[in-house]
């Protein structure tokens, strides 16, 4: 990837928005109509976004259909291409991201751990290793046929809790 294509993938995943177009097109092919009204935004905003990760190669077009009301229609499929993509402050958009898709779920149906945790380099290390391990295990495998959508977040952050006297 060249500094030009490196800057247009950085820009591309610069927004809430389309890292959560890219989500819902991960195994559907989506259009831009239906990308509006699950994301709830103006059509013409989201073929603003659409186009920005077409052209970014983050979505392909799949082969057009018709419509309801017989109008033409092209939907969208992730690429996967973003995975490994550059981000411009990656932390605080896929932060901004998640916290809009779980304000959207439900809490009964939210499972939540949260572990405090006091490790040195090596065993912060070790951590990563098998957390990106996880990750790349069923980024990899192929959805279930009869599979229900989930998503997966794993954070983790400086702890504020200064050790005691």
């Amino acid at each position: 990837m060249d500094d030009a294509e490196a800057r247009a993938a950085a820009r591309a995943l610069s927004s809430p928005l389309r890292m959560r177009a890219l989500r819902l097109c991960r195994f559907d092919a989506r259009t831009n109509k239906e990308l509006a009204d699950l994301l709830q935004v103006n059509p013409g905003t989201m073929l603003h976004h659409v186009r920005t990760l077409v052209d970014a190669g983050f979505l392909a077009p799949q082969p057009e259909r018709t419509g309801a009301q017989g109008a033409r229609e092209v939907p969208y499929l992730a690429t996967g291409r973003s995975w490994d993509a550059p981000m411009e402050n990656g932390t605080a958009v896929l932060m901004e991201t998640v916290r809009q898709q779980v304000a959207l779920a439900d809490p009964a149906h939210v499972e939540l751990g949260w572990l405090g945790l006091k490790l040195n380099a090596e065993h912060r290390a070790e951590l990563h290793e098998a957390v990106q391990a996880l990750f790349a295990r069923y980024k990899d495998a192929p959805p279930d046929p009869d599979g229900d959508p989930y998503s997966l977040v794993v954070i983790t952050h400086p702890d504020l809790n200064p050790p005691g006297a």
